[in-house]
């Protein structure tokens, strides 16, 4: 028989799949003895079957019930007794962390007698209600449906009339008039009373927690972190314990290091008479938890002491919820904390540096997702002058961005292609989605474990939370800092490392990360870290990693960052700008006179450019793909050549011939479907002396770079082949011309000639390419195009969106190569691309070079390298090295 229900002795964090990761970690609190409220979790499998079916799983009932019974039995008083009630929390808990995107609800077992009895037995009159008022709006928006604005402007039309600038300033009697307010509320949006019956506010709570996976704000982040749609939600029941007892008592979030910096050393927020939503949810500014050791120096001491143990037991950072009840401590909850990229990356040298983890563990923690955002720029602050306001920095980076206040508009301007940064009094579950479009978020209120601070540094997101200077007017859709107001649309910059905002584009500099990449220039901390996790990196990695580069300049900045060639060099970019002309006579000769001559001209000027690139790249191969776009590209644009000559009619003048023969070319040339029209290879046959002039240059660049006592490793690359015949064809025409050169100088010029593998059929039938290919080069771009049947520049605008909220994308298949159907294409072409020649050099050179988990595929597959643009090549060379350690095989750094 399934079984649904396990007490938190039961568990450990092994389990975390069945779980989730709170119940898990919970259970892992207590086989470590840490004072954790007692409770237990109904698995993330009764949730799944709740979402198939839409009931209750058969049986889950009675175990709820048995549990149940434990714990009353083990407290010594009952769920909802009258005078002296039991009373328990239910919370999400997902197998990974998800915060604050499904529900909780506390102090279930309350109702209008026990209420009278919480208050008798505490003391604590307005404990008691306010218990009572926090269950009741708690379970009305999220059981019973009902908006949970009503409840907070009935709580804040409360505070107005009594003057109160928060919820302490309400008395017992406020509080219980607010429950009689409340319960009027839910029976007039619902038509049912708030149920009195604790085993029925128990189940109802359990069940809409489940729901609770179904929630937009869950599918929203699920989608953002790439996590799986069918996993479903644990339920944690746990006995209540009370932060809002009075002075004596609080609750509070602690990190064992610093979540956005990496530094060592106690960090997080401490809120007195308060319960752990307060705090998460910024209501009120929290203290520093330094703090603590003034207010309660036992719970203090005791805290230090478990998150010392929390921290060597998981050998991580660890993020820890607690409450301190009348002086005493307890662990609500632990896992391992969120943290932003600088962090990470921190963190992960200290740790093996105290000898917790090994060299390649400490590098398994990092990602290239994080090393590409530590490589942004950041403000120029000496340029700025004063900030317009402070705040916590919460998540660190630099965005600029008009200001917005409500998620719907950072959605919708986002949308449209305007930066934004969501400002906010404090952020909510609700908020997501705008946080997920904006540069940045700013609150005006809560720490650096609010809501906004937490989901923020998750996302990677730039963050400064509890700005106080800000009065934030979301109705009015502005701020104020002092005399100065800002109005929606205005521009600000947002500085998450400092905790500054300024008005205005804040100039941008280099970050210390780049520097590194650039000039090799090392100092402690952040760079040194990063610098240790590269050396790693490099010495585990089995996959070279090349550059995409078109100029010298681009080859010599790659070689910079560490790239070992050019795994692709697009020599049709060298014919844009002034060069245009030329290839616009080359087309329009009338003649093979005029042809030559245009090819001609064109020749020495690939010559130079090749020559440069060999030259940066000296020692390394640099592969050069023979021209690839249809011809016409290079000529001016239909429609605009139309209306000049039309206009010219129109005046009655005759039309310039030069236009009118570039109209002819252009409607000569003109496909419906020019991605699958003449291109690549088939340019090569059809257009006579294009091939051989590309061929001669580069051979000819090969020829000057040995004179000058270089070492050239040019290879040439034949594009868009789909059958054997078409590179054997061009590749006697280009070892003719390489036979010619070699011949004329009276220097051998060896150049590899190998083809991309970027349609289906090529992929196919690989074993017989690879006959007259020395290597292969995937171009993963028109393999997911022509795989899938997609132009790019269509369809994502026009339906990716829906795919990826309907679930049939995880994420664009042109961002992470799709393993199922282009991933299996790319196996099939190495494995009897090698079957025919084993020797077969295989790469990849599309944008998935660049992407941490299409590396881990790619190292995986057998391939001997990648390429990507320049700025990638530090994050192809971290993931490269993640992919080659033990036990690794996915690149998930959640």
């Amino acid at each position: 028989m399934v079984r649904y229900a396990y007490d938190f002795a039961e568990g450990s964090r092994d389990l975390a799949d069945l779980l989730g990761g709170k119940g898990a970690n919970l259970a892992e609190m207590t086989r470590l003895g840490l004072p954790v409220p007692p409770g237990f979790t109904v698995t993330t499998e009764a949730c799944r079957v709740f979402l198939a079916t839409g009931a209750e799983p058969d049986g889950l009932a009675l175990e709820i019930a048995e549990r149940l019974t434990a714990l009353e039995r083990a407290a010594g008083r009952l769920l909802g007794q009258p005078d002296d009630p039991l009373l328990l929390s239910v919370r999400s808990g997902a197998r990974f962390s998800m915060p604050g995107m499904m529900e909780t609800i506390l102090d279930i077992g309350l109702g209008d007698d026990s209420v009278l009895g919480l208050a008798k037995a505490s003391g604590n009159e307005r404990f008691a209600w306010d218990s009572y008022r926090r269950l009741i709006q708690m379970f009305g928006s999220t059981v019973m449906g009902v908006d949970s604005s009503l409840f907070e402007k009935a709580l804040s039309d409360l505070k107005t009339d009594r003057g109160a600038a928060n919820d302490l300033g309400l008395n017992a009697a406020d509080l219980s008039g607010l429950v009689e307010t409340y319960k009027t509320l839910i029976r007039r949006e619902t038509g049912e009373d708030f149920p009195q019956s604790p085993d029925e506010q128990l189940r109802r709570a359990v069940l809409a927690v489940f729901e609770s996976w179904r929630g937009e704000r869950a599918r929203v982040y699920r989608r953002r972190e790439h996590i799986a749609d069918d996993l479903g939600t644990a339920v944690n029941v746990q006995t209540m314990v009370f932060g809002n007892l009075g002075p004596d008592s609080g609750s509070g979030v602690a990190f064992t290091r610093d979540p956005a910096t990496g530094l060592p050393g106690l960090y997080g927020d401490y809120l007195a008479d308060a319960q752990g939503e307060d705090v998460v949810a910024g209501i009120r500014n929290a203290v520093p938890l330094t703090a603590l050791e003034e207010l309660d120096p036992g719970s203090y001491g005791q805290l230090l002491c478990h998150l010392r143990t929390l921290e060597t037991h998981y050998r991580d950072l660890c993020d820890v919820e607690f409450t301190i009840e009348r002086g005493r401590l307890w662990m609500l909850q632990t896992r391992v904390g969120k943290r932003t990229a600088e962090a990470a990356f921190a963190i992960a040298a200290q740790l093996a540096d105290e000898g917790l983890i090994s060299r390649d563990e400490s590098l398994a923690r990092v990602g290239g997702d994080g090393l590409a955002r530590l490589m942004f720029p950041r403000f120029d602050t000496s340029a700025v002058g004063e900030p317009l306001a402070h705040g916590l920095p919460a998540s660190p980076g630099a965005a600029v961005g008009a200001a917005v206040f409500d998620s719907a508009e950072a959605v919708r301007r986002a949308a449209a292609g305007e930066k934004v940064v969501l400002v906010r009094q404090e952020t909510t579950p609700d908020d997501l989605p705008g946080m997920i479009d904006a540069q940045a978020v700013l609150t005006s209120r809560g720490g650096k474990t609010s809501h906004a601070a937490v989901v923020a540094r998750g996302m990677g997101r730039v963050c400064v939370c509890g700005a106080e200077e800000l009065t934030v007017d979301t109705g009015a859709r502005r701020f104020t800092v002092g005399e100065a107001t800002v109005v929606e649309g205005t521009v600000i910059s947002v500085d998450g490392s400092a905790g500054t905002v300024y008005l205005g584009a804040a100039p941008l500099v280099d970050s210390a990360v780049m520097r590194y990449f650039e000039t090799g220039e090392r100092s402690v901390g952040l760079v040194d870290a990063v610098a240790h996790a590269m050396e790693r990196a490099d010495g585990a990695r089995r996959l070279e990693v090349r550059a995409n580069a078109d100029t010298p300049e681009d080859a010599a900045r790659a070689r910079r960052f560490g790239a070992q060639g050019v795994g692709l060099c697009r020599t049709e970019h060298m014919f844009l700008g002034e060069r245009r002309k030329l290839v616009e006579a080359m087309i329009l000769a009338r003649d093979e006179t005029e042809r030559e001559e245009a090819l001609s001209a064109l020749l020495p000027l690939q010559r130079r450019d090749f020559f440069g690139i060999l030259e940066a790249m000296d020692g390394l191969p640099v592969t050069i793909r023979l021209i690839d776009p249809p011809l016409h590209e290079f000529l001016p644009d239909r429609t605009e050549l139309a209306v000049r000559i039309a206009t010219a009619g129109a005046r009655g003048a005759a039309p310039d011939r030069h236009d009118t023969e570039l109209l002819d070319a252009v409607n000569r040339m003109h496909e419906e479907n020019p991605m699958l029209g003449l291109r690549g290879v088939r340019l090569g046959l059809v257009v006579p002396g294009l091939v051989a002039m590309q061929v001669r240059a580069i051979a000819e660049a090969v020829v000057e770079r040995t004179r000058s006592g270089g070492s050239p490793k040019a290879e040439i690359m034949v594009p868009l082949v789909g059958a054997v015949e078409e590179l054997r064809i061009e590749r006697q025409e280009v070892e003719h011309v390489l036979a010619e050169v070699s011949e004329e100088a009276g220097i051998p010029v060896r150049c590899p000639v190998g083809t991309m593998i970027e349609l289906p059929r090529a992929a196919l039938t690989a074993g017989r390419i690879a006959e007259e290919a020395e290597f292969f080069s995937f171009g993963t771009n028109d393999l997911t195009q022509t795989t899938w049947g997609f132009s790019r520049d269509d369809v994502e605008a026009a339906f990716f969106s829906a795919y990826l909220d309907k679930g049939i994308f995880a994420t664009s298949p042109f961002e992470t190569l799709d393993r199922a159907g282009v991933g299996r294409l790319v196996r099939i072409a190495a494995d009897e691309g090698r079957a025919a020649r084993p020797d077969l050099k295989i790469g990849v050179c599309g944008e998935h070079g660049g992407d941490p988990k299409s590396i881990h595929f790619f190292h995986t597959a057998g391939l001997d390298y990648v390429s990507c643009s320049p700025f990638r090549v530090p994050v192809a060379r971290l993931e490269a090295g993640r992919a080659a350690l033990p036990g690794t095989g996915a690149s998930d750094t959640r």
